[in-house]
């Protein structure tokens, strides 16, 4: 069967509404699924598997926080930047399977730790790993699909996040329990249950490599009618882009836009570092704090560097209020999303007593099911709500935001097992429903050479915002909160995740106000970056 993208765009199509995905289409998007599905598995497992490693490795619950989010978090986020933008210039294909055997790999290593700072390396390492995934599958599916089949397509392969999420608790904790139960002293290598359960799902994903790498290239831009050719250089674009966000380069970087750039960049960079500093000083928790402000300060260098190079993307991206709180509106229900993702089984665990494999069988299918199908549903009438409105997917974001606040309350109040499953259930059904709309949202505020960018971008909110802070603020408070028995720090997980409701009003005020910009926005896409390129 031919590309779709290929037989439309010799067929002469050049409407967006003529255009049709084909069924290879869907197969690749089948294939993306399925990578997806395991980059959630290496990312979450890590939540059934912490009550193991704090005992282990004597850590605290802010420590937890900090290892299933900013240590894989930042290095996510920083590393999207400029992969997604080699996603824009280079072979997608090539470039993801490239980033799935990296992330494997580094998961694998992950079985192989045996304090911190080990596990925090290895985490860092998935997390640049698979900063190649959504960047590559978002450019991948919007040139496989029209715009109108868009947002069902995103949420379809957004589904993987929640599939992989439900079943990463089932392994992980059938792993650990037989691991432990056949080798309670340690088995080969002296590795314990959490450790082999690390190498068992990291090790498949180097051969579902060679299966991506085998998907077809189809052509940028096609399916919105023009058709786009890469960049003849894409990796000096690349290292160009790597080169911005690694200090010390940022400063160097700055210099050669002038001395008022090296002096602001410097400026960022000493008030980042006060702010970092003065909450270690709060907190005790170094890692955290040193990870959150070299990720904003990368971010910074980089923006700054992408307005000075691409005004065009950047006046699209960074200069379009409806992006931004597009963005940071679903950045804070990825917030309570990943810290109700990554804490929900150890406070199942430890707070109401139930067994590891009972809690993760339900946990993992009350996750996997209800993501799929909130995501699914979600994107279906966020494409509805899109045909009556420019803005009508805003709506369904703004459903995400306020509709799981009450099963959180009572899920996370509850002493009655069935109960908490339920609300946790609808919690996870009513936050997934935003997902597939957010994204279809910031992929239709940029041009089609712009995709892999915005992308990028719009992780950054989901991870510096999101992962890097709803895990960690959870183990945060939950230390902060906790008391003392027989000498060791209890912590005091409840009034953690009930927390997470106080971000909902913020993301409400940021959702309303991008759905009032989005209309203007998105009709005057082509005159704006017209008129910043001619500005430049």
């Amino acid at each position: 069967m031919a590309d779709v993208a290929s037989e439309n765009s010799m067929s002469g199509a050049s409407a967006p509404a003529e255009l049709k995905a084909s069924g290879y289409s869907w197969y690749v998007l089948s294939v993306l699924v399925v990578v997806y599905i395991l980059n959630f598995i290496d990312r979450q497992i890590i939540s059934i598997l912490a009550v193991d490693i704090k005992a282990d490795l004597q850590l605290s619950d802010s420590d937890m926080g900090f290892l299933g989010g900013a240590a894989f978090a930042v290095f996510y986020a920083l590393f999207g930047i400029p992969l997604g933008r080699l996603a824009d210039n280079w072979s997608r294909v090539k470039l993801l399977s490239i980033g799935l055997t990296l992330w494997s790999a580094m998961t694998a290593f992950s079985g192989f730790a045996h304090d911190r700072l080990t596990l925090t390396l290895a985490r860092m390492g998935v997390g640049v790993g698979e900063a190649t995934a959504s960047p590559t599958a978002y450019s991948l599916i919007s040139d496989y699909f029209p715009k109108r089949q868009k947002a069902t397509a995103l949420a379809i392969y957004s589904s993987g996040l929640y599939l992989g999420g439900g079943v990463s608790l089932f392994i992980g904790a059938v792993i650990v329990e037989s691991w432990n139960r056949a080798f309670p002293a340690g088995g080969p290598l002296g590795l314990v249950g959490w450790q082999a359960a690390f190498l068992a799902v990291g090790i498949p994903g180097l051969l579902l490599a060679l299966w991506v790498a085998s998907l077809r290239e189809p052509v940028r831009g096609a399916m919105d009618g023009v058709p786009t050719q890469s960049s003849p250089t894409p990796f000096r674009a690349f290292g160009r882009d790597l080169s911005m966000i690694v200090p010390p380069l940022t400063l160097y970087g700055a210099w050669q836009r002038g001395p008022a750039a090296l002096a602001i960049n410097i400026g960022v960079a000493a008030a980042l570092a006060a702010f970092a500093w003065w909450m270690i000083e709060l907190t005790g928790n170094l890692p955290q704090w040193s990870a959150v402000a070299l990720g904003y300060y990368a971010v910074f260098s980089w923006a700054s560097t992408l307005r000075a190079n691409d005004p065009a993307t950047f006046r699209l991206i960074w200069g379009t209020p409806a992006f931004i709180c597009t963005t940071l509106g679903y950045g804070l229900v990825a917030l309570a999303a990943y810290a109700l993702a990554f804490w929900s089984a150890p406070y199942a665990e430890v707070v109401l007593g139930l067994p590891k494999q009972q809690l993760a069988s339900i946990l993992g299918a009350n996750g996997a099911l209800s993501g799929f199908i909130g995501v699914i549903i979600g994107g279906r009438v966020a494409d509805a709500l899109r045909a009556r409105h420019p803005a009508g997917r805003i709506w369904m974001i703004l459903f995400g935001v306020v509709a799981p606040v009450i099963p959180i309350w009572i899920g996370y109040t509850t002493e009655i097992a069935a109960l908490f499953y339920t609300m946790n259930f609808l919690a996870g059904l009513f936050g997934a429903a935003a997902l597939g709309a957010a994204a279809a949202t910031t992929q239709d505020l940029v041009l089609p050479q712009m995709r892999g960018t915005a992308t990028a971008a719009f992780f950054l909110g989901t991870t510096l915002i999101g992962l890097s802070f709803g895990p960690y603020m959870v183990g945060q408070i939950s230390d902060l909160t906790g008391t003392v028995v027989n000498g060791q720090p209890v912590g005091n997980l409840r009034t953690g995740i009930l927390s997470l409701i106080g971000v909902a009003p913020v993301a409400v005020a940021l959702l309303f106000y991008a759905y009032r910009a989005l209309p203007e926005a998105e009709a005057t896409l082509v005159q704006r970056a017209a008129a910043a390129r001619g500005g430049a």
